[in-house]
């Protein structure tokens, strides 16, 4: 089983969102359901990027960077934000 850091958009409020899972179905339908509640009231929400980990810290780690100021700039060079 791997794990995932991604990224998902408000597409209503052109917000993002940064997290980790091992399921990134299961959990951008949970984002939409409004079942989360950072997220609940920017429905609704799309995947926009992903990355893979082998392991649920490296995962986090690298969820940590995407937070920062350097990794907010990473993903705003990866991806159109």
């Amino acid at each position: 089983m791997g794990y995932y850091v991604y990224v998902i958009r408000s597409e209503k409020h052109n917000t993002n969102y940064v997290g980790s899972s091992n399921d990134i179905e299961k959990r951008l339908r949970e984002h939409n359901a409004g079942k989360c509640r950072y997220t609940s009231g920017r429905l609704p929400w799309a995947l926009v990027y992903q990355e893979s980990f082998g392991t649920r810290s490296e995962a986090m780690r690298r969820e940590k960077f995407l937070k920062t100021g350097q990794g907010r700039k990473f993903l705003k060079e990866k991806i159109v934000l």
